[in-house]
């Protein structure tokens, strides 16, 4: 398997169950030092659950940090060109940030200035992940079309500093800028794990 190049921001992007989060985890597996580290938070059962499943579904050998909202104290925290960071994901840390700022969005776009700053700073190399919200359905709220608005300026900008932008289309990787980590025949691999995952 390939591995990602040092000092690369690989951004992943794609819908719910897309296969995005399993994508990354792919193409970080063929490095050696892994750093995953997670935005989520276990708020309730189904998110318990939901986060005991990623767990398990990552190398024993990884380091895990939970990190709900300084993502930029995290990455700036990395040792440098030899090691590799998974970070899972912006669309839950945004919404942290949201809850922890009540909504206040001077403080908001503090916290996504710092990320952006750490993200360009860093020799380390990053895989990011994170939702394509803007192909949904409209939020129904104020709040949450405010959260919508700001998740896709992060995305911008997030992915105008990357070196490749993969967009996940039902399992399969699409390359938007740079070019896909992994073998071509490696997609049809994750499409076949998630299509038998959804069967259980």
């Amino acid at each position: 398997m390939q591995e990602a190049h040092p000092n690369t921001v690989t951004f992943v992007l794609g819908g719910v169950r897309s296969g995005k989060s399993r994508f990354a985890q792919r193409i970080a597996s063929g490095s050696g030092s892994v750093i995953f580290i997670a935005t989520a938070k276990p708020s309730d059962p189904e998110m318990e659950l939901r986060i005991e499943r990623h767990c398990k579904s990552r190398p024993a050998a990884w380091q895990t940090l939970e990190v709900p909202v300084d993502l930029d104290v995290a990455i700036s925290s990395l040792q440098g060109p030899k090691q590799l960071a998974v970070i899972d994901c912006l669309t839950v840390y945004l919404a942290n940030v949201m809850s922890k700022a009540e909504g206040k969005e001077s403080v908001i776009r503090d916290h996504m200035e710092r990320l952006c700053s750490a993200l360009k700073e860093t020799r380390a190399s990053i895989i990011l992940v994170s939702n394509e919200v803007g192909s949904g359905v409209h939020a129904a709220t104020a709040t949450g079309r405010f959260y919508c608005d700001l998740l896709g300026e992060l995305n911008q900008r997030v992915a105008a500093l990357a070196d490749n932008v993969i967009l996940m289309v039902a399992g399969i990787p699409v390359a938007v800028k740079g070019k896909v980590p992994l073998a071509a025949h490696s997609t049809f691999e994750i499409d076949h794990e998630v299509l038998g995952a959804a069967r259980l």
